[in-house]
């Protein structure tokens, strides 16, 4: 019995030794007690890890001075048994644990009754109450592990951007989200407790035992900023339950780096309860993991590819009738209204449909597809976030006309949110597409600080079509339907969108719709660009009235939230 005890004992001391208890927290785990044969003739070697503690991560806080904590490790205790110690009957002890614990009592017998066994994990994360429980029942064969476990303070903050710590099998592993994509570096290096057994499975020359100490995760520093963000999903979820909307986004990016410094989806779970969620759709985040046809808001992509064609100049003209016939299919405006002699600019300020046509129909399909990939509509982003899809334009491969022509106001074609976003903000940025990241900086164990670079995917138009475009979308939020999403003293260059959600079963339903606004200020020096997204709004029937005021709120908050000064300041 004493044996056993001191073997425990030194399995602690050497913990402590190691450093692996003391400024953060970590539990002592044996993994299936498996048996490897040894260098030596008929030994074995058995390998118990010693779990490092996982990164911890952390948001931005422009105003703190000090980093917002999202994601934590927080001690709780486990209870162990150390079977060769138990002096009172084992049938007595198992039933109490099970009433107390609410494990089978067969589970808890097998456990502790295996004799030569100097530990055995009971059960993980106990409460205070069974804790106590456990204690009073006096018997000192059975002690408590500090043990960590994940810890989300924030509770349903940017939970599908963050993710959860699940488990694979019973190891702890990183599940959607940061968590998931950067399980690696936040989960760090197991450590390795490298002993010899007898044939008997008994311990050998204990004191001569090896340990390999574990290597700790790295910490993680977000782009997100966490004013930006408690405001993000404030203002979403007002603005999903003023439309009874199914879902909703917003997504705050800046163009010129490609950093995301808000990204709100609805509805949202509490990642500390995450194995409650029924759904479990609702882990997804809908800005990579999920499909859209953008609708409007797609128009500057064959505006941007009809200017850098020198097909068209922003006040270039054609004839609206109203409709455009496509083979035998007709194209409509929305409301089947008809506008006549129109520019460009006029026709994103008024949102023709048939002036996307036109454009697209003056420079080829072909060129159009190719500024469609120019643009990474049909590939990942590279996001640094699990589980990210790629655009899909099969249905431009076809080879049909009438497929082309409605994607030049984004209907048949389906892209994820951020890569709307990062199109879009192509040209905001003088035409470079950059890769979106979420990660600011790395924090090693060792205090080494890697930050993150941003990373130019491509040139796609050149800056004097971007500047022209940007006018353009500038006219479109003083002047046209976006008019809504302006804010005074400053130039936002602006558009918004209302298309038609797909049915799975074949067309498009007609009571849902899906509402959008995509826009970035100031227009001449963009720090930031912002898309909003609502899924089948009630009671409302463009976004021009929808989503284009939450625009306007967002951008006041960011003008004055990074003290950005008016052009009437300047």
């Amino acid at each position: 019995q004493n044996y056993a005890w001191r073997s425990y004992a030194i399995l602690a001391s050497v913990i402590v030794m190691t450093g692996l208890a003391g400024t953060k927290l970590f539990g002592l785990q044996i993994i299936n007690h498996q048996s490897y044969q040894a260098w030596a003739q008929d030994q074995h070697q058995l390998y118990e890890k010693l779990m490092p503690s996982r990164g911890e991560i952390f948001m931005q806080d422009k105003y703190g001075g000090r980093n917002f904590p999202v994601a934590l490790n927080r001690q709780e205790n486990t209870l162990y048994a150390i079977p060769r110690q138990l002096q009172e009957s084992s049938n007595d002890l198992s039933a109490s644990l099970a009433d107390i614990l609410k494990i089978p009592v067969q589970d808890i017998q097998t456990k502790i009754t295996k004799q030569g066994d100097p530990f055995e994990i009971i059960k993980n994360r106990l409460t205070k109450q069974e804790v106590d429980q456990v204690k009073g029942l006096n018997c000192s064969a059975l002690g408590f592990l500090p043990t960590t476990v994940r810890y989300y303070p924030a509770k349903n903050l940017a939970s599908q951007v963050i993710g959860f710590v699940g488990y694979d099998g019973d190891q702890p592993k990183g599940q959607y989200g940061i968590e998931g994509y950067y399980n690696n570096d936040l989960q760090g290096e197991p450590g390795v407790f490298e002993g010899e057994k007898d044939t008997a499975g008994q311990w050998i020359n204990l004191t001569a035992q090896k340990i390999v100490p574990a290597r700790d995760g790295a910490d993680l520093v977000l782009t997100l900023d966490q004013g930006v963000q408690f405001m993000l999903e404030e203002k979403l979820q007002l603005l999903v339950e003023k439309w009874q909307a199914q879902e909703g986004l917003m997504i705050v990016m800046e163009p010129k780096t490609g950093a995301i410094r808000g990204l709100a989806n609805w509805p949202t779970f509490d990642l500390n309860q995450y194995s409650q969620v029924e759904d479990f759709d609702i882990f997804l985040n809908a800005a990579t993991q999920k499909l859209y046809e953008p609708g409007s808001i797609f128009k500057p992509i064959v505006m941007a590819a009809g200017l850098a064609e020198g097909k068209i100049r922003p006040d270039s003209t054609y004839t609206d009738k109203g409709f455009v016939e496509v083979g035998n299919r007709t194209i409509h405006n929305a409301q089947n209204k008809s506008y006549g002699l129109r520019t460009m600019t006029q026709v994103l300020e008024l949102s023709l449909n048939t002036g996307a046509v036109y454009v697209q129909q003056k420079i080829g399909e072909k060129i159009f597809l190719d500024y469609i990939k120019k643009f990474g509509l049909d590939q990942k982003t590279g996001v640094d976030l699990s589980g990210e899809r790629a655009g899909d334009i099969a249905n431009l491969l076809t080879g049909r006309p009438i497929n082309l022509a409605t994607a030049s106001f984004g209907q048949g074609i389906a892209v994820t949110p951020l890569g709307l976003i990062s199109a879009i903000g192509a040209i905001a940025n003088q035409g470079k597409l950059m890769r979106p990241y979420l990660v600011e900086e790395k924090i090693t164990v060792s205090g080494e600080h890697l930050k993150t670079e941003p990373i130019v995917r491509a040139q796609v138009i050149s800056p004097e079509v971007g500047h022209d475009l940007t006018e353009m979308l500038v006219s479109s939020v003083e002047k046209g339907f976006a008019k809504q999403g302006g804010v005074a003293g400053y130039q936002i260059a602006g558009k918004t969108g209302t298309a038609q959600i797909s049915d799975p079963e074949g067309g498009y339903y007609e009571e849902r719709a899906l509402h959008s606004f995509i826009g970035y200020a100031p227009a001449d020096d963009p720090r930031f660009i912002v898309l909003i997204i609502l899924d089948s709004p009630q009671g409302v029937s463009f976004a021009s009235t929808a989503v284009a005021p939450a625009f306007s709120e967002i951008a006041k908050y960011l003008f004055e939230y990074y003290n950005i000064p008016s052009q009437n300041q300047e």
